[in-house]
């Protein structure tokens, strides 16, 4: 396993939490379902998927060869102290919740496995593709 880039992490997860964010507080402008919190979780699952994998690029474009579990682990852990620092304060409170209540939903925890899951999985898709271009026969 290869060092791990604080600073990439950082960047990368919070690039990826802004993108989530940005979903997540959209969804509540297009009603479509009548419950507005579920609809926003919904979009959040769903957002987190290029979200995860834009932040993973961004990490990895600079060369890095974090193991993906080691590299999902620490964006998640970013996304959850931008979470405790801003989502929660000013998003989750003024609505009548609380951070125990935030930290401790199933929901949060199925969003967290699925985010740390798709930078796994990028990971895996980037090494099978930079190893493919490695033992490619060259032109003749």
């Amino acid at each position: 396993m290869k060092e791990i880039n604080i600073k990439g992490v950082v960047i990368s997860g919070s690039i990826a939490w802004v993108l989530a964010v940005m979903a997540f507080v959209a969804s509540y402008f297009v009603p479509i379902l009548s419950d507005p919190d579920l609809q926003a979780n919904w979009v959040l699952s769903v957002a987190i998927i290029p979200s995860a994998c834009i932040g993973a690029y961004l990490y990895y474009q600079k060369g890095h060869k974090t193991n993906g579990f080691i590299l999902g682990v620490a964006m998640f852990l970013v996304a959850m102290m931008l979470d405790a620092l801003i989502t929660v304060p000013f998003l989750i409170i003024p609505s009548g919740s609380d951070y125990i209540s935030f930290f401790t939903d199933l929901g949060f925890w199925l969003i967290a496995l699925e985010y740390v899951s798709v930078v796994v999985l990028y990971w895996h898709f980037k090494r099978t593709v930079d190893w493919k271009k490695m033992t490619k026969p060259p032109n003749l």
